[in-house]
């Protein structure tokens, strides 16, 4: 093989978006809190090294980029679900936006010590922007009794077929996270389709979506 075709073969390699996701998510585990980052990843995340050892940086490894939350950015102003509405409903109705804000800011009526560690449905007391995970087998389709959740071919990401879906909210209560949504208006659920609506309304920086040749990019200079 001439060296010419080697290093076409390693920069396919390099810049493959699948390649490049299987790699991030095997060396970042559950979470990227405990890994010695570079700082081309760390310009490239947006983020201080110290507000990733906080626990204030979160990352998504979706089928189109690397969805990455820096909870530190963000203010609170909702522009996130409202562009997900505009941009997927026609309409500004937070309920059904596929990025969900208000939720994880409150916890219940009484707060615990461990508060701050708990993401998700129960919330962890932080306006903290969080959407699906494109889960590899997804609870949401596995739940769906008329398989109306499917992935779609050229983004990756799973997406609700509208004249599959009879709305009995079975996606909802499968996804741990609970943020699949029924639309009761429109009698369908919805969810994230990695559209990036919601990354052109943050005002702050505190979501973003990279593109996996530029993570991989850093990678390969860390």
């Amino acid at each position: 093989m001439s060296d010419k075709n080697i290093l076409d073969k390693i920069n396919n390699e390099l810049f493959d978006k699948e390649y490049t996701r299987r790699q991030f998510l095997k060396i970042s585990g559950k979470g990227i809190a405990g890994l010695a980052i570079s700082a081309s990843l760390l310009n490239l995340l947006g983020c201080e090294e110290k507000q990733i050892k906080n626990g204030k940086v979160f990352t998504w490894a979706t089928p189109t980029g690397l969805l990455v939350v820096n909870a530190d950015k963000c203010v609170g102003c909702h522009r996130c679900e409202m562009n997900c509405n505009l941009f997927n409903d026609g309409k500004i109705m937070p309920f059904v936006s596929r990025l969900n804000l208000r939720d994880n800011y409150y916890y219940g009526t009484e707060l615990t010590d461990d508060y701050t560690h708990n993401p998700g449905i129960n919330g962890n007391y932080r306006w903290e922007p969080i959407t699906c995970k494109q889960c590899v087998q997804p609870w949401c389709g596995d739940a769906c009794p008329e398989n109306a959740i499917y992935a779609d071919e050229k983004t990756g990401a799973r997406v609700v077929d509208k004249e599959k879906c009879i709305a009995c909210g079975a996606c909802t209560k499968a996804c741990p996270w609970n943020l699949p949504r029924i639309d009761h208006e429109e009698n369908f659920a919805t969810k994230c389709i990695n559209c990036g609506a919601c990354v052109r309304g943050c005002v702050t920086g505190a979501i973003a979506m990279t593109k996996w040749e530029d993570v991989a990019t850093a990678l390969h200079n860390s």
